[in-house]
């Protein structure tokens, strides 16, 4: 999860509604109709809660670049030679610096290095000697993007 987006997501959609808010507070209040400003803060405290939800689900996508990589970049395998933890994510998994054996059918083969963040579940398929699928950027070999 790249939780530098997340955040910025989250400070997007937090200022929008305070200005909402204020904008509420300041012309629309005094001339509601009697007893509805309790639905009204209901309605408002809901699309912020709405938007919080859709913005943290566009921020947890892979990038446009990433995306463009995975649909039209060269397929090939990379087979794991070594696996170093770096440090822990919030939600268990790991970021691991990957030194890989880069085959893509075509070319030679050639050496990289990539740190991922590997979830806790997929471990088993981040070990020495396993092979997993990758996408090579076909302008620059070094843009890799694995696809376990």
């Amino acid at each position: 999860m790249n939780h530098q987006r997340v955040a910025r997501a989250v400070v997007a959609v937090t200022g929008g509604y305070v200005l909402v808010l204020a904008l509420w507070l300041t012309y629309f209040v005094d001339g509601s109709p009697e007893g509805t400003i309790g639905f009204q803060v209901m309605f408002l405290v809901c699309v912020y809660g709405s938007a919080l939800g859709l913005a943290m689900i566009v921020a947890g996508r892979p990038s446009r670049s990433d995306r463009r990589l995975e649909r039209h970049g060269l397929e090939g395998w990379a087979t794991i030679r070594s696996a170093t933890p770096i440090a822990h994510t919030v939600d268990n998994g790991e970021i691991t610096e990957l030194d890989l054996d880069l085959t893509v059918p075509g070319s030679e083969s050639y050496r990289g290095r990539v740190v991922y963040e590997v979830p806790q579940e997929y471990a088993r398929a981040f070990e020495p000697g396993r092979v997993v699928t990758i996408r090579v950027d076909p302008k620059n070999r070094d843009r890799i993007v694995l696809c376990p």
